[in-house]
């Protein structure tokens, strides 16, 4: 396999998601296996000043399509885009986050090229020349290694999984400029307006540590609790499908498997009981501290810590504790 590898540089608002840097390094590590080059694609509108970025993880080549009409990410342009990237490389691998974005992105180019895709992906290996992707299964509660034996082989990884190298800013890499234009079927949906909400900081999928709040909250209100540890660790405030559907918080804080999922260094659970569809999007957390007042709640069998106990109790009292550590420090 001496075909180039391409990396779906994901990047919203002019600024790269460090998922993109975890894919670009991930690309870094499978090409000194294959003896072959890494080509990042860099894909928006005014992004010429990101395009020095993917050399210093890894990057050999960078292609740019900038145009007016990626200002935003929506599928049917941007998969144009990536097709036209592709036709240009020939990539033997190409690579996409598993974001919500960039998962939809792999399913629609893998459709465009008449192939398949391995999403979420935890694990990739060589198997002489063909790939082997580790992913879940069963909403998690099982991993399966397949065989890609399709060419190329378009494969998502999931946040927080793939390390990305220590960034190298001597490191630099060709940039290509590519063109494209777009017609009336291309742009049947677009954007006219964004508006951001207040709310938290920190993106879910990207946060280091994660306090997620669920049905034992009992109200919006309560999340002012959990909203103070957060604040304290630095962290970004998750929920449960339970009290997103119960208008507690916004579905973009949704954990779950029609939410997003998550693989933090600390993921706290705070009145979430763990039902399967919960697991699915957060059991590949690195620690797991679990606070619930029921004993047998699922979520205890998957914690690394957990504390039996009435959330509102135990939660300002671990806050309360925090700063006072902080103070000392």
């Amino acid at each position: 396999m001496n075909n180039p590898i391409l990396v779906f540089a994901e990047q919203k608002e002019n600024q790269f998601k460090q998922a993109a840097f975890e894919a670009i390094s991930e690309a870094r590590r499978l090409s000194d296996t294959l003896k072959t080059e890494v080509v990042a694609l860099v894909v928006g509108s005014e992004i010429k000043d990101l395009t020095d970025q993917p050399a210093f993880y890894g990057a050999n080549k960078v292609l740019m399509i900038d145009n007016p009409q990626l200002r935003c990410y929506i599928n049917r342009p941007y998969t144009r885009a990536v097709l036209k990237a592709v036709n240009q490389v020939n990539p033997g691998v190409i690579l996409f986050s598993a974001t919500l974005s960039g998962k939809e992105l792999a399913a629609s180019v893998a459709a465009g090229l008449g192939t398949s895709v391995a999403q979420d992906c935890i694990g990739l290996a060589l198997d002489g020349e063909k790939l082997l992707a580790r992913r879940p299964i069963y909403a998690g509660k099982a991993i399966i290694t397949v065989k890609i034996i399709n060419n190329p082989a378009v494969i998502s990884l999931r946040p927080k999984v793939f390390p990305a190298l220590a960034p190298d800013e001597s490191k630099t890499a060709p940039v290509e400029k590519l063109k494209i234009t777009f017609t009336p079927d291309d742009l049947k949906v677009t954007v006219k307006e964004s508006v951001k909400t207040d709310g938290q900081k920190k993106e879910l999928t990207e946060a280091d540590v994660i306090v997620s709040g669920g049905r034992g909250m009992k109200g919006t209100e309560n999340y002012k609790i959990i909203e103070e540890l957060a604040e304290i660790l630095n962290a970004a405030v998750g929920a449960s499908r339970a009290a997103v559907d119960a208008g507690w918080r916004p579905h973009e804080d949704q954990v779950g498997q029609t939410g997003k999922t998550v693989c933090p260094t600390v993921y706290i659970a705070c009145g979430i009981s763990g039902a399967i569809q919960h697991l699915a999007g957060m059991s590949s957390s690195k620690c797991i501290v679990a606070i619930n007042k029921d004993p047998d709640a699922p979520i205890f069998k998957i914690a690394d810590y957990g504390l039996v106990g009435d959330l509102f109790e135990c939660v300002p009292a671990l806050t309360s504790e925090l700063k006072k550590s902080i103070k000392k420090q």
